[in-house]
C-alpha cells in the first residue's frame, strides 16, 4: 500500500468536505493516508443510504477504474489526507506489482458483497429487521468499520438511520422501545445488546 501510495499526488481535505459526488465522471483512486470517510449515496429527496465507512491504510474510488460515472459519493468524516493516483498511475503500479492485482480484485468482490447483502436487506425486511441485522452483525465489536462489519461505538441514532435506509424518528423510536424491553442499553455513541432481540417487533 506505501507503494502504491508514494505514485499518487498527496492532497488533504477538512472535516465534511465532499471527496467524490455520485455521478462524476474521474478515474482517480484514493490511498487514505489519514482519517476516515463515509461512503453514500444520496436521494432528491435529501434521504440517503450509507455503504460503509473507509479507514486510514485502506483506499476507495477503484469501481471508477473501468471509466463509467462514480456510483456513490465520499465525504470526510474528520481531517484527511489522501495519496490521489490516475487511472494510469494504478495501471503502472498493477504492471509492477502484480501481486496486488489479487489485493484490488478481492476489494472489489467484497464491496459487492456488501452492497448486494444491502440490497438483499433493503428488499426483503422492514426496518425492524434490518436494525437487528445490524445490531447482531456488529455485537460485541469494537467499532463501525464498515456496512458489514465493526462495532456500533461513535455511531448516532442518524448515522444508524442512514445504514438502515430509514428515517431517525424511526431508528431512534425502535431502539427506545428496545431499551424500555431490556434488549438493549444506551450509552453516548454506543449500543450494547443485552439478550437476543426478537425477531419480529
Amino acid at each position: 500500500m506505501r507503494t502504491l501510495a508514494l505514485r499518487g499526488v498527496v492532497r488533504s481535505y477538512p472535516k465534511k468536505a465532499v471527496i467524490i459526488n455520485e455521478g462524476d465522471m474521474s478515474d482517480s483512486l484514493f490511498v487514505l493516508l489519514k482519517g476516515s470517510v463515509k461512503v453514500f449515496s444520496g436521494g432528491n429527496s435529501g434521504r440517503e443510504i450509507t455503504f460503509g465507512r473507509v479507514y486510514a491504510g485502506d483506499y476507495f474510488g477503484e469501481m471508477a477504474l473501468d471509466g463509467a460515472p462514480r456510483c456513490a459519493s465520499i465525504i470526510t468524516l474528520e481531517p484527511c489526507t489522501c495519496a490521489v493516483l490516475s487511472r494510469a498511475n494504478v495501471s503502472e503500479h498493477l504492471a509492477e506489482e502484480p501481486k496486488f492485482v489479487m489485493n484490488l480484485v478481492l476489494r472489489v468482490i467484497r464491496r459487492a458483497r456488501c452492497a448486494t447483502e444491502i440490497a438483499r436487506n433493503m428488499a426483503l425486511l422492514d426496518v425492524y429487521g434490518r436494525l437487528v441485522t445490524l445490531l447482531e452483525a456488529h455485537d460485541g465489536m469494537e467499532d463501525c468499520r464498515s456496512a458489514s462489519g465493526g462495532g456500533l461505538e461513535s455511531l448516532t441514532h442518524q448515522d444508524i438511520a442512514s445504514f438502515l435506509g430509514a428515517s431517525r424518528e424511526m431508528v431512534s423510536r425502535l431502539l427506545k422501545d428496545l431499551e424500555k424491553g431490556g434488549y438493549i442499553t444506551m450509552a453516548t455513541k454506543r449500543i450494547t445488546l443485552l439478550k437476543k432481540l426478537p425477531t419480529r417487533w
